[in-house]
């Protein structure tokens, strides 16, 4: 624990604001990926950066940097200046928002240590979370740059974008199992099995996340548009093409996305019965509420892909899928053992 009450009452606030910001971070993410506005930046400068540009000129230069991608010159050849500076701002928004996460997370922590509130466990602890962060911003900038000349693709290589995406759920619940670490809510005794459960789901979840963001980085949820079918065939037959190999589980639209059902398919189906077995237990209503929020998130995600995954469906689905992680993070929280700080 912080060494005070007062301390601990402001460090899980400050962890609060932390996991609410990374939260609206993996949106921006989203958006800024869905808007196809992440190579728009052609530069990574953390600190000058953090200015856009400013006048014709320098317009003119950030989109003759552009020009020179593979994007530009083989998809966007058509784009206008104004088209440019959407994107830009898309990307620019993006990372100045993570600059700003940083400057809370480390402002926050040198706050704490200064007036000694706390513990060299705790303050461990954090410092990893402040670690990850900055992890974050280097992997951020090893995707981009996989679109921008150091691989012959025209966007982000999918497993570098699905490595940037999990790290940012590895962040929002690593803080979140922090700030419950530090509350006073006591935990739930549900035997084995009832942890296995819990820690099952959090696993198949995170999995899922994961396939998520290749199906998204592969644009692979606007290519097969039926249900429960695809293509008119459960397992579809390009699911591994003589061409790709191994390399369909990664980089293949149909495999990616015929996971990412299946998965799903598994997760509804252990979540149910988890409920039912649960019932009338410690921690049934704890199940519950992941069998609501998996239920919702299917039935989200079908529509989603019936509709050719438009913009807003598509981040409505991202963002139901990070709130049922964090409720995840909690479930297996609940039904652990306390740590001291």
């Amino acid at each position: 624990m912080a060494k005070t009450e007062t301390a601990t009452l402001w460090v899980r606030r400050w962890l609060i604001l932390i996991a609410l910001m990374v939260y609206a971070m993996i949106l921006i993410g989203g958006m800024t990926r869905l808007t196809d506005s992440g190579l728009s930046i052609t530069e990574w400068d953390p600190v000058s950066g953090a200015l856009p540009p400013i006048g014709a000129d320098a317009w003119a230069s950030e989109f003759a940097k552009y020009q020179q991608t593979a994007e530009f010159q083989q998809q966007n050849y058509n784009m206008s200046l104004a088209e440019f500076q959407y994107i830009y701002w898309w990307e620019w928004g993006h990372r100045l928002f993570g600059r700003l996460i940083g400057l809370i997370a480390v402002g926050g922590f040198a706050i704490f240590a200064i007036k000694g509130w706390l513990s060299r466990s705790l303050s461990v602890r954090l410092l990893i979370l402040i670690a990850l962060g900055g992890l974050q911003g280097a992997i951020g900038w090893w995707m981009v740059s996989s679109g921008i000349g150091e691989t012959e693709r025209l966007d982000v290589a999918p497993y570098r974008l699905a490595t940037h995406f999990v790290l940012a759920l590895v962040i929002i619940g690593y803080t979140a199992w922090l700030w419950l670490d530090l509350g006073k809510r006591q935990r739930i005794e549900v035997g084995s099995a009832g942890r296995w459960l819990a820690l099952g789901l959090l696993g198949l979840i995170f999995v899922q996340m994961a396939s998520g963001a290749l199906v998204a980085g592969l644009d692979a949820g606007r290519t097969y548009n039926d249900w429960p079918l695809m293509a008119g065939e459960f397992f579809p037959s390009p699911y591994m093409p003589a061409e790709l190999g191994i390399r369909s589980l990664f980089e293949g639209r149909a495999a990616t996305q015929f996971n990412h059902r299946i998965i799903a398919y598994a997760i509804w189906i252990i979540v149910l019965v988890g409920v039912a077995v649960m019932r009338g237990k410690p921690g049934w209503r704890e199940t519950a509420t992941l069998a609501v929020l998996v239920t919702a998130q299917a039935s989200w995600g079908i529509f989603t892909l019936l509709s050719s995954a438009p913009l807003g469906l598509a981040i409505v689905h991202q963002a139901l899928g990070v709130i049922l992680f964090v409720a995840a993070v909690r479930f297996a929280w609940l039904t652990g053992r306390r740590a001291e700080y």
